[in-house]
């Protein structure tokens, strides 16, 4: 696991994310996927902040619709977590990821799809964190 950003987090994350799809399966609504992770945080005792507007953040200019579904806070760093339900993933959840990223300074942002047959979290990287140190 060496160079994997927030190793500890993200496998933790991911986890919470495997169960809820066993749980509930793949068809559901985001906010219902969102719920369950939420209990799972909490029963796990990871700090958290749920639906945070990032805009706030910004000292320059307030970009509105900057809200993710999830700021994780671990030991290893911050997580920001975002969950899809739809049949893919596409280049604007990426960009979107990307902007959450650099608003709120954070360095690694997972995008987790439940609708896939398979779930496969998307691990997206801040390519400016070091400038915004």
């Amino acid at each position: 696991m060496e160079g994997l950003v927030f190793p500890k987090l993200s496998y933790k994350i991911t986890g919470l994310c495997l169960q809820i799809y066993k749980e509930i399966g793949r068809f559901c609504r985001e906010k219902q996927y969102a719920d369950k992770f939420e209990e799972l945080l909490i029963k796990e005792g990871l700090k958290y902040k749920r639906e945070y507007n990032l805009s706030k953040n910004l000292k320059e200019v307030v970009v509105e619709g900057n809200i993710v579904d999830f700021i994780i806070k671990g030991l290893d760093g911050i997580i920001i977590v975002d969950f899809k339900a739809k049949k893919f993933i596409t280049k604007e959840d990426y960009f979107q990821m990307q902007r959450y990223l650099k608003s709120a300074k954070a360095k690694l942002g997972l995008v987790v799809n439940f609708r896939n047959s398979f779930l496969k979290p998307k691990r997206v990287i801040n390519p400016d964190y070091d400038k915004l140190k």
